[in-house]
């Protein structure tokens, strides 16, 4: 059984538990129909789910990091999706945890304590590099007192269901600049043409900008986001958290096929499955493996609320940087071990269940292909090839976005 969620009690936790339960029981119908999950979202709206970062004063919850991830392991474990929905709103969302940051609007933060969504729109197909400063071809120009924006970007990963989106894009003058502005804006299309083999209903796909109107008071000239040392260490860790619920639920369903077969092959070691050694055996490892993963989410979460708790005092303070390049640490060799042990249990599931649980009708093919895709977003080679690096020679990890 899932652990109980370790949030404060404005979270209402009792209440966030029951719709995970809910979230789990249709996760399966919801993958194989992609049959997107609005209703369960407006949920979690409706619990302020979002708001979990933000103080109590401001709507929210005052969770930790350490909280928040835990949380969110529970909701992947129920349905790796939507907690992928959440990625780039907790990413964007820190940056005006304490209402005290430069450069952003206060409306924003009323509408995540109200339980509003904030999607992501950054991704350009056609820049020589992913991640980094400049050459983005999705602009601004000058229009009275505000501007228009005109673009395309890609893998917008939960702009489909989000009331805000953040854009990156290039100002009038060449400035990299962020804007946050509301998704149902008039110039605004929105496609679900995200075709991947996993985390399907993510609302990944590709959003259009055409001659859209932004307000002067929407830009955020403070690129930090983006371009900050470490500044991805949230995103990355959330993702790591998602594939964490993915190997939970893969030992849920795992010890769900085992206690439910009926037979076993003449030569095996016992004819009752459950009573067999070598498929305990399996189970015990995944459990290992689940145990272990949930252990490195909590301690990078510890790590981010160190540098979380840190800013909320002085954001000048010099001890941010390193601080921020523990967190990123942490993250990074927490992706690559959970990586491995998730691809390679979504994969021994098969082997508790026989031919028999390789049916589409139980569709357990969706744990592995969304750890694939999962595991995908900034391969776990190039942080196993930096944490080498930095462990031989001190070397830093790369800092600016998509690490």
């Amino acid at each position: 059984m899932p652990q109980p969620l370790d949030l404060p009690a404005s979270a209402r936790p009792t209440e966030l538990a029951a719709v995970f339960d809910e979230i789990a029981c249709s996760s399966s119908d919801r993958d194989a129909q992609r049959e997107h999950p609005y209703q369960l979202l407006d949920k979690l709206r409706a619990l302020r789910f979002g708001a979990l970062r933000l103080p109590v004063e401001a709507g929210g919850a005052g969770a930790s990091w350490r909280q928040v991830l835990g949380a969110l392991l529970r909701l992947a474990e129920a349905d790796s999706n939507l907690a992928h929905i959440f990625r780039n709103h907790f990413f964007v969302t820190e940056r005006f945890v304490t209402g005290r940051e430069a450069g952003y609007n206060p409306a924003w933060r009323a509408i995540v304590a109200e339980g509003g969504l904030i999607g992501l729109a950054t991704t350009e197909l056609d820049r020589k590099q992913t991640g980094g400063r400049g050459d983005l071809k999705t602009r601004l120009s000058t229009d009275g007192a505000g501007f228009r924006l005109d673009g395309t970007k890609y893998y917008s990963t939960g702009t489909l269901y989000a009331d805000l989106t953040l854009v990156r894009a290039t100002s009038p003058e060449g400035e990299d600049v962020s804007l946050i502005i509301p998704t149902d804006r008039e110039g605004i299309e929105r496609l679900d043409d995200w075709d991947g083999i996993g985390q399907r209903l993510t609302g990944t796909g590709t959003t259009n900008f055409q001659n859209v109107r932004v307000e002067a008071d929407e830009i955020l000239r403070d690129t930090s986001p983006y371009v900050n040392a470490f500044a991805s260490t949230i995103a990355q860790t959330i993702v790591t958290t998602a594939n964490t619920g993915v190997l939970h639920a893969v030992l849920r369903d795992a010890k769900a096929l085992l206690l439910g077969r009926k037979r076993n092959f003449y030569y095996a070691l016992t004819p009752v499955p459950a009573e067999d050694p070598v498929l305990q055996q399996t189970i015990g490892r995944i459990a290992s493996e689940a145990f272990v993963a949930e252990l490195a989410i909590l301690a990078t979460g510890d790590a981010i609320d160190a540098v979380a708790d840190l800013r909320a005092i002085d954001p000048a303070d010099e001890r941010l940087i390193e601080l921020s390049h523990q967190a990123a640490l942490a993250a990074a060799k927490t992706k690559v071990i959970v990586d491995e042990f998730v691809l390679r249990s979504a994969s021994a599931l098969f082997d508790v269940g026989g031919a028999s649980a390789a049916t589409l009708r139980q569709n357990l093919d969706r744990h592995w292909r969304n750890a694939r895709t999962l595991s995908s977003h900034n391969p776990a080679s190039y942080k196993a090839l930096a944490l080498g690096a930095h462990e031989l020679s001190g070397a830093p990890l790369p800092n600016l976005g998509f690490f």
